[in-house]
């Protein structure tokens, strides 16, 4: 697209938010697929939306197209994480297309034509092409969009199309703020709503408690049994959700250089460097020769500390080096130094019309002033400032301002013409530097083919011997050196766990139908620069949720329930003044209290806020006090001190009109959850992606 170019000329970026939120309407998931599910089986389905069956082979359609538009657009293929990111985002827009738009339908949302025309080009645009379609002060400029659209019809196919693409994008987004405006404004808030919201921020409580922490009962006291947790579990399924998950173990073997490997390129590098030093053409044969991309003019302040020292002695067509800055060696040849430009600070008046600036800058010629000509003719949010543009390196303005900008002092003699108009350019003040022009070659240590090969056949060797778990955990015991880590409940979306970035390998296994709680992995993982042999030790199903899936969870329930009947039983013997009973009760009893607390916002000082225990104190009458009871942290009693009730008032407006903010701020994501879970969403991506 002409409007990505004109992106990356201003840039270097090569793809904008337009094309990324294109991309991410499109774009659905992974872009280098066309793998067959790794369960087995011969079922397609990527997943159920509304009912409506999401086939693999429509699915990979979209895929070609959306991989197509990638590469064009910006240039080059999407990382994992992106990929990731892509795929959440082409899922999302499924569940618009089929469940959303259903209920957008039915209320008559839409986006007329003349909507549409006034979001890209009319008065009120949409926040993408505002983002875009801007000049080189940032300001946005209509008239980039109309010269784009006169444009449209001479580009290719494929842009055009993607173009339209756009727009669909622009309107769907459109509906979609117009159906959660208008759940925003359905929200409704009752006077006696209002009425309880007052008396919660306003009646106060003053309150002295005894309070005896759970924690202060060391859980190793407690014995939780297999039995409880079921039956809390059973009593309580409500509270619990099922989720699929994985747990394994894992062992990581990295392939690192070895001695050999770090003397083969110090050797390798010095042969270069005589080869440096004796090329004719020694630009070119860095390029060839470098691991790395070639800088070639630094500042000192650029180079690395070792190459430093020697710039004091640098003589021309001089070799220096090698230098070892982490894991790479480096030689340099000195070619000369030269003073050149940082930065530029420059002003200029922007105008559309080329005869207007051609007498505007004949009258600059002539002695007129810039900056008064730049604030009666500029186009621009820079005329106010007399067309000053401030200080600005290389890369920051399109090349041809930049060209011109970076090559004179003064006022530049003539215009220069970029997308945006014709400038009237002059160049107030300069930053420089001294660049030393040094061809450069640079080599990473990497390990040998051998080495990695080496490294491999320790990882199958140990995969081969080990049968199960156990094998692999006795294996790692008797090594001595190899540690067997955890990944614990991974998800079937996951693509890295723990310190591993790129597993997703290791994710397919786990959750593959033909592996089994207690399986060593099928295969040694190559991932990267590192080997990984894995065992499977357990694992949750969403579809049919254990206690054992929350153990740890209901183990801390069951816990402090038995932790507060003791604690109840205890105290309910005790007598006396509140610090008495503390005495008596011995440690981890503790006497608090707290003024001017309320039911909205009050906090307990240890406790914290505990809505049970406030429930208590402004449930109790002054002067009373209340019988030992389990609040969500520990065991209270309390004795309210000084209750001051909320005075009645006429109006409650003010808190309706607060709670009724409260609620639209929040009824867009309660409402789009409601409609995600009506729709019966059946997510099995994890299986082919």
């Amino acid at each position: 697209m002409a409007l990505i170019n004109k992106i990356r000329e201003r840039s270097g970026v090569a793809v904008g938010v337009v094309a990324i939120a294109l991309l991410l309407f499109i774009v659905g998931g992974d872009l280098f697929s066309g793998q067959n599910s790794l369960f087995g089986g011969n079922d397609n389905t990527v997943g159920e939306i509304a009912g409506k069956r999401i086939d693999l082979q429509e699915f990979q359609k979209q895929l070609e197209v959306a991989r197509s538009n990638y590469e064009s657009q910006s240039g080059r293929s999407a990382n994992e994480q992106e990929i990731a990111g892509i795929r959440e985002q082409a899922w999302s827009k499924l569940i618009n297309d089929i469940a959303f738009t259903k209920e957008f339908e039915a209320l008559g949302i839409k986006v007329t034509d003349d909507e549409l025309i006034d979001m890209v080009q009319g008065n009120n645009p949409h926040p993408a092409i505002v983002q875009q379609f801007k000049n080189p002060t940032g300001q946005f400029d209509k008239s980039q969009v109309i010269n784009y659209l006169k444009s449209l019809k001479t580009m290719p196919v494929a842009q055009q199309q993607a173009w339209a693409n756009f727009e669909q994008s622009l309107v769907q987004d459109r509906i979609r703020t117009k159906y959660e405006n208008l759940l925003s404004k359905s929200v409704y808030t009752t006077s006696e709503e209002a009425k309880k919201d007052y008396e919660a921020q306003v009646a106060k409580a003053d309150v002295r408690y005894l309070y005896v922490p759970y924690y202060s009962i060391n859980d190793t006291t407690k014995k939780v049994t297999d039995d409880e947790l079921n039956a809390y579990f059973n009593a309580h399924k409500a509270d619990f959700t099922g989720f699929d998950s994985r747990t394994f173990q894992y062992a990581v073997m990295q392939v690192v250089p070895t001695k050999e490997d770090s003397a083969f390129f110090y050797n390798e590098i010095k042969a270069l460097a005589k080869g440096l030093a004796a090329a004719q053409n020694d630009s070119a044969y860095a390029v060839m020769n470098s691991d790395t991309p070639v800088q070639y003019a630094r500042t000192i302040n650029q180079m690395p500390d070792d190459l430093k020292l020697s710039v004091a002695g640098f003589q021309v067509g001089g070799v220096y080096g090698p230098f070892k800055e982490g894991s790479t060696y480096s030689v340099y040849k000195y070619k000369g130094s030269k003073v050149d430009k940082d930065s530029v600070r420059a002003s200029h008046i922007l105008v559309k019309d080329k005869a207007m600036a051609e007498a505007l800058l004949a009258q600059i010629k002539a002695g007129a002033d810039f900056a008064t000509l730049a604030k009666q003719n500029g186009t621009d949010g820079t005329k106010d400032k007399g067309g000053d543009l401030g200080f600005f390196g290389r890369g920051a303005m399109v090349p041809a301002f930049e060209q011109e900008a970076f090559s004179n002092n003064g006022l530049v003699p003539n215009l220069v013409e970029t997308q945006f108009g014709f400038h009237i350019l002059k160049v107030t003040g300069t930053k420089t530097s001294t660049y030393y022009q040094l061809a450069t070659i640079s080599k990473t240590i990497a390990p040998s083919e051998g080495t990695r090969n080496d490294v491999y056949q320790k990882a199958e060797t140990l995969r081969s011997s080990c049968k199960s778990k156990a094998d692999l955990e006795a294996a790692i015991k008797k090594d001595g050196k190899m540690v067997l880590l955890t990944a614990d409940r991974i998800t079937p979306d996951a693509s890295s766990f723990n310190t591993i970035r790129e597993g997703r390998e290791v994710v397919f296994w786990a959750f593959n139908k033909d592996s089994k709680i207690g399986d060593v992995s099928s295969k040694v993982f190559e991932l990267g620069d590192q080997f990984v042999v894995a065992a499977l030790t357990a694992g949750t199903d969403k579809e049919d949720p254990k206690m054992t899936d929350f153990k740890d969870a209901i183990s801390l329930k069951v816990r402090n329930e038995q932790k507060s009947g003791d604690i109840i039983k205890k105290v309910s013997t005790l007598s006396g003044t509140l610090e008495e009973m503390a005495q008596k009760y011995g440690a981890g009893a503790l006497v608090e209290a707290a003024s001017g607390i309320t039911m909205a916002t009050g906090v307990l000082n240890t406790a914290g806020f505990d809505p049970i225990a406030l429930g208590k104190i402004f449930g109790s009458k002054v002067g009373k006090r209340s019988k030992p009871f389990a609040g969500e942290s520990g065991v209270f009693v309390v004795e309210t001190a000084n209750l001051l009730a909320a005075p009645a008032i006429a109006d409650y407006t003010m808190y309706k009109t607060a709670a009724q903010q409260k609620l639209a701020q929040s009824a867009s994501y309660l409402v789009n959850e409601a409609i995600k879970d009506n729709a019966n969403i059946k997510d099995n991506r994890s299986k082919f992606f």
